[in-house]
């Protein structure tokens, strides 16, 4: 016999966590401000209209990525990785490097850090390798490794619309500032995390391979996942049709459980934490920015179409990132950026990519891999973390706006 409703709603609210109540606290809050008046209504639907593809696509490629890390892909993915490395570190560090930069510019940021730090750390288990290393590199590389294409990030979204950059287009003016970025990201996971006195050990032992559960969900999942890329690489740019593509391959890959194993289709699947963020994000800030925000951000960004406005826009993005989160500190800083200054608005978007590895909170995507690492029981030193991000945030943020200018 079921539960009464009561009984489950009380269950339901014991399961949710700190992280969840401030979600759903953000949500209420943009509905207040609707409800008293402080947003306009028609400026709410404005906003929430805006997203609303944007959340199709999150809510869809999620569940994709959910899916094909169920059906083994991204552990086999994993095992191949750590087997090809042939037990040398710099094979593995170029190896786990390429894999997450990958799962990131095209599954999105938030796939590398909820489904890929899982992977890694399990796979640090089986070859007996220090978690540490993989657990940073999943976490940097899912922040850093986000400009290249609208898909790549939210903020990369938003952004592309605002400048009208198709995928191909976006992907043109930022595949050298990410170049620059991994590039820099490459050099400081190697010198805080994977170099030997880090690391502990010379060589590892390779794991033994785990043969494939079902080769029908993995080659489905798989080939969803092939069929959202190539839809990528075929232009489709507009937070509509990436909907609609990441949609399209998510149904393939439900298809796929509903005929093979119904128990993995959980409401656990639905990514309701991201979208009731996301929206309650986007009625919290317009109101804040009719309430002064945006004279802020006006004053602190400044309106400078040149070197210094794009790295003040940069700065100032990367460090409200780590003070608030990069999501509204990118549609603060938006506002106060002239549509004409494209190179400023893009090196914003820098700044709030590459800056939020300081903080915990600096992106949803940092948080997820915190909570990773405490089901893990995963040690981060937060002294280390704090100054290797630091180092990060200030590097990679000028590299890849320095990039931007010199190419634009």
């Amino acid at each position: 016999m079921p539960p009464p409703p009561t009984e489950a709603l009380r269950r339901a609210a014991g399961s949710l966590g700190v992280l969840d109540w401030i979600r759903i606290a953000v949500l209420g809050l943009g509905a207040v401000f609707v409800a008293t008046g402080l947003l306009p209504a028609d400026t709410a639907r404005s906003s929430v209209g805006r997203i609303a593809p944007l959340l199709l696509f999150l809510f869809s490629v999620i569940i994709l990525a959910e899916l094909t890390k169920e059906a083994g892909v991204f552990d086999a993915i994993a095992q191949r990785m750590a087997q090809a490395g042939r037990g040398n570190y710099a094979a593995l560090f170029l190896l786990c490097v390429a894999f997450a930069s990958l799962t990131t510019v095209f599954l999105n940021l938030d796939t590398t850090a909820v489904l890929l730090t899982p992977v890694m750390l399990a796979l640090a288990a089986r070859a007996r390798i220090a978690t540490l290393p993989l657990a940073m590199t999943t976490v940097w590389l899912a922040n850093t490794a986000s400009l290249l294409l609208p898909v790549s990030n939210l903020t990369n979204l938003l952004a592309a619309d605002r400048v009208a950059l198709e995928t191909r287009a976006f992907a043109a003016r930022m595949w050298v500032p990410q170049l620059a970025v991994l590039a820099v990201t490459m050099v400081l996971l190697w010198v805080f995390y994977w170099r030997r006195r880090m690391r502990g050990e010379e060589t590892y032992d390779p794991p033994a391979p785990v043969p494939v559960q079902d080769w029908v969900l993995f080659s489905a999942t798989g080939a969803a996942c092939l069929l959202f890329i190539g839809a990528i690489l075929a232009g489709v740019h507009t937070g509509i049709q990436l909907g609609v593509a990441a949609t399209v391959a998510a149904v393939v890959a439900v298809a796929a459980f509903a005929v093979r194993d119904r128990s993995v289709l959980r409401p656990a699947l639905i990514p309701w934490q991201l979208m009731v963020f996301v929206t309650g994000l986007f009625l919290v800030v317009p109101t804040l920015e009719r309430f002064g925000l945006a004279d802020a951000m006006r004053a602190l960004i400044g309106d400078d179409g040149g070197t210094a406005g794009a790295v003040r826009a940069a700065f100032s993005g990367a460090g409200l990132s780590n003070v608030l989160n990069n999501l509204p500190a990118y549609v603060a800083g938006e506002s106060a950026v002239p549509a004409s200054n494209q190179d400023q608005l893009l090196s914003l978007l820098v700044g709030t990519n590459v800056g939020p590895v300081i903080t915990p909170w600096g992106s949803l995507a940092t948080l997820l891999w915190f909570e990773w690492c405490r089901r893990w029981d995963v040690r981060v030193p937060m002294r280390t973390f704090v100054l290797a991000g630091t180092v990060l945030a200030v590097t990679g943020s000028a590299a890849a706006v320095g990039a931007l200018l010199l190419t634009g």
